[in-house]
């Protein structure tokens, strides 16, 4: 069984005051854009990684997973939403972040078909999640750290394959990135 696993943890450091998920983008927060592409990908489950900001109300059809360590960095937020499919009987995850609202349903799917450990989305030649990993490499993921599967693609280049994907990995980091 494949799951989605949407990180939205971050307290947004670098956007300002306002929490960057809650954002208004083309007209809803912008959590809503990243859930329904992951949602609309028609995996097994969806679960959503919350940790800085209450989210409630803003994620119909996920399980929501709380993350209380989530200050401590992406790793504690990727290994959250893994435990949670695991316990579910997943064994396969599809990771994806809360600020891209433009990467496409397609592009889930896309790398969830694949058969490689390490599956990773390419929009334009650009290397962006979502990414698939397969129960055989989560031990191999930081267990620390503010760093995600990208470290586990840096070390073991050999287990990945990347995904040409439709859409924008456009991803929001600053209030600017909004306008777009």
């Amino acid at each position: 069984m494949t799951a989605a696993v949407l990180l939205c943890a971050g307290g947004s450091s670098r956007f300002g005051r306002q929490p960057k998920l809650l954002a208004p983008f083309r007209g809803r927060p912008l959590v809503t854009w990243a859930l329904e592409h992951a949602i609309g990908a028609g995996l097994d489950e969806t679960f959503v990684v919350v940790g800085a900001v209450d989210m409630a109300g803003l994620l119909p059809g996920a399980v929501v997973v709380d993350n209380p360590g989530w200050a401590s960095g992406q790793a504690s937020s990727l290994l959250a939403g893994i435990a949670a499919a695991d316990e579910r009987g997943h064994d396969v995850v599809v990771v994806g972040l809360g600020d891209q609202p433009l990467v496409p349903a397609e592009a889930w799917s896309a790398v969830a078909e694949t058969d490689s450990p390490v599956a990773v989305a390419s929009f334009n030649g650009r290397r962006t999640p979502p990414t698939r990993l397969a129960r055989a490499v989560w031990p191999l993921l930081p267990r620390d750290g503010d760093v995600g599967a990208r470290a586990l693609m840096r070390a073991r280049p050999d287990l990945v394959q990347e995904v040409p994907c439709p859409g924008e990995a456009l991803d929001i980091d600053t209030t600017e990135d909004l306008l777009a």
